[in-house]
């Protein structure tokens, strides 16, 4: 007995102190308390209770959720589903925590408040926006403005992934989260510029309702302000402002934010500016994509758009077989999308297996019916580059959605034109208006009106006739238009003037419907008309006509007087006895007489080689083996000198045979660099 009152002595003590740090927030210390009292009562159900909320207090989610499951007996659901399931939810288990709420016999505001941020992050909005309002309708206390802010966070998130219309909530935008989400809601409709102005709002109000508290730096304002500054860089690069977007983006990687999804946000709307550019730097940025946690920060569709991007990328940096990994894990994940395959398909057109990429789409255009027109037009473009227009023409025909589209029709009159098949052009524009007429019977119960695309195709398949010599053909387009439109003069004389080649006498007959001349004038200011640039150029044109033929009438028998043609001027050098050279209009090189440059021959056969070296062209420089020229030196013994008088040149003043006469100047400038003789 005295043994159970120490202990429980003991275990009061414990409790109180337990107590006492709960209140002080120090739950490490009120942990260790918790722990004793469980040596001394090991199934104590408060005791446990409190130890797992100690240890969901330090973040130890994981050994909190051990705890539970361990002690399923003594803890049941009844009494700690609340802690169970937000275990779960921040251990990223979120199917897990759906279920431990939903199994909870009593749904307590606590679970309803946990439910709602469930749903959101399995991204039921319709479910979650009850869930909100429910609360919202239910419950008054201090938390009502975060309720609030995570409604419209729900509705942002309707309009931006769903593309659902958001209602308005008549929230008061008080808050900076109220504005930012609100934003977002209006990024998801595309009202990019009320967008904005949103956003700037936002910023306003977080920066007054940070700067009130003394403790906060401009630093930590910035950190706040980087997911604001993120969705502005994002309405810019919508907008094209693609060099601003990118200038906001880099400013908010450099502040390095703790926010990886914000980060992982940012790296990949950088890589679709970059897009097959600055390949380098989209490189650096795919690792901030790959940072732990990002996949439970952003939602599904942030995240397939991101593997898309790392595919694009692994296929712009020749990086074949990782592209070929990564956009066939896509299609395992969603084999009803689009962009995996057409990934695919433009990693074989870069290996120029351009069938095996046909082959590729038209396997996923069967499989897919639903998809078949885009990845049907993707084939078509295939073709064409190969060159294969009629080919491309009948894979285009096959979309049964779009032939009657207008611009399905001018693209294939356009391709047929090209490979000159005109019959099958006309039958484009003909099973066309025969389309609009089966759908204009069809919704006007037998009527036939016309609708204005309607006319306007038939309209166009007249004049495409006209314009090919089908004038037959194009005779009932034309008077089809003109029984829509009587008082059509443009219809009218093009039925004329088609008729007139066909039968004359039914375009006299539709001429008398064409106005008369009077009816037809209209108010033009004759004067300025004929006083214009053109009108002018035109009169003085035919005025020089009529004055040429008046003279041919006049005087047949006069000539015309002959122009002087002025004397060539003469070269100064002239010389009328000397026979001009033939090739004078030659270039010099191309001239049979050019020998090339002489200029320098000398200077570079000089002091070439080894000392003492002789070079080929030496002998016949040296005159004193000539026969005309004397010794430059008496030789020794001989008294033999060379005489002032004498005729002979020596060698320094000889000149090679054959060699032009020098210019003045440049004689000039070799007295003027000489620095001696030999």
């Amino acid at each position: 007995k005295m043994a159970a009152a120490a202990g429980a002595a003991a275990a009061a003590g414990l409790w109180s102190e337990v107590n006492r740090c709960g209140q002080n927030g120090d739950f490490a210390r009120a942990l260790k308390s918790v722990n004793k009292i469980l040596q001394i009562s090991k199934d104590d159900v408060t005791a446990l209770q409190c130890k797992v909320v100690c240890l969901i207090q330090n973040g130890n989610f994981k050994e909190a959720l051990g705890v539970i499951n361990t002690h399923t007996k003594v803890l049941t659901s009844d009494i700690i589903a609340f802690e169970k399931a937000y275990c779960e939810y921040r251990l990223n288990r979120i199917e897990c925590a759906l279920k431990t709420i939903q199994s909870a016999s009593q749904q307590t505001d606590k679970l309803k408040e946990l439910y709602g941020q469930v749903l959101y992050r399995l991204e039921r909005y319709d479910d979650c926006l009850a869930a909100y309002r429910d609360l919202i309708r239910n419950s008054q206390d201090e938390y009502e403005e975060e309720r609030k802010t995570n409604l419209s966070a729900v509705v942002a998130a309707q309009s931006t992934w769903e593309k659902v219309v958001p209602e308005d909530l008549g929230l008061r935008e008080a808050t900076y989260e109220l504005c930012y989400n609100s934003a977002c809601a209006l990024i998801g409709q595309g009202k990019l510029n009320e967008a904005m102005k949103k956003l700037q709002k936002a910023e306003e109000l977080c920066r007054q309702s940070l700067s009130e508290d003394s403790d906060v730096t401009e630093e930590d304002i910035e950190a706040e302000l980087a997911i604001i500054h993120g969705q502005m860089a994002y309405i810019m690069q919508l907008q094209g402002r693609t060099e601003d977007a990118l200038q906001l983006y880099n400013q908010i990687i450099k502040l390095k934010p703790t926010d990886v999804g914000l980060l992982a946000v940012i790296a990949n709307n950088i890589i679709t500016i970059n897009k097959d550019q600055n390949v380098f730097d989209s490189k650096k940025k795919v690792k901030l994509t790959n940072a732990e946690g990002v996949e439970h920060k952003l939602s599904k569709k942030q995240l397939q758009a991101i593997e898309f991007n790392k595919a694009l990328l692994a296929m712009y940096t020749n990086q074949a077989d990782q592209c070929r990994k990564l956009s066939a894990s896509l299609q395992s994940q969603s084999p009803e999308h689009l962009l995996p395959v057409l990934i695919q398909a433009a990693q074989l057109c870069r290996e120029k297996q351009h069938a095996k990429a046909v082959g590729l789409l038209q396997d996923f255009a069967d499989q897919h019916p639903a998809n078949a027109a885009e990845i049907k037009l993707t084939m078509a473009q295939l073709k064409i580059a190969q060159g294969s227009v009629t080919k491309a023409c009948m894979i285009l025909r096959s979309i049964e959605e779009l032939q009657h589209k207008p611009g399905m029709v001018s693209a294939l009159v356009t391709m047929y034109s090209h490979e000159e098949d005109i019959d099958s052009a006309i039958e484009v524009f003909t099973q066309a208006i025969q389309w609009y007429q089966q759908f204009q019977a069809s919704q006007t119960r037998g009527a036939n009106p016309k609708s204005p695309v309607h006319l306007s195709l038939i309209r166009e398949a007249a004049n495409f006739k006209l314009k090919h010599g089908r004038k037959k053909e194009a005779i009932s387009d034309l008077e089809e238009l003109w029984k829509q439109n009587p008082k059509d003069v443009h219809t009218l004389a093009q039925l004329i003037s088609a008729y007139s080649l066909v039968d004359p006498e039914k375009a006299k007959v539709l001429s008398k419907h064409l106005p008369s001349s009077d009816a037809m004038s209209l108010k033009v200011d004759v004067d300025a008309l004929e006083n214009s640039h053109g009108a002018t150029y035109v009169r003085k044109k035919a005025g020089k006509l009529t004055g040429d033929n008046q003279q041919k009438e006049q005087g047949q028998g006069e000539v015309k007087k002959k122009k002087k043609k002025k004397k060539g001027k003469l070269p100064k050098n002239y010389d009328p006895k000397v026979t001009p050279d033939p090739e004078r209009w030659l270039p010099m090189r191309e001239r049979s007489y050019y020998r090339g440059r002489k200029k320098g021959k000398k200077k570079d056969q000089v002091g070439r080689g080894t000392q003492g070296l002789t070079t080929a062209g030496s002998s016949e420089l040296d005159a004193s083996r000539t026969a005309s020229s004397p010794p430059t030196s008496p030789r020794p013994g001989s008294g033999a000198a060379v005489s002032a008088t004498s005729n002979v040149i020596p060698p320094r003043h000889q000149k090679p045979a054959g060699a032009p006469a020098t210019k003045k100047k440049q004689q000039q400038k070799k007295k003027k660099g000489a620095k001696g003789g030999w």
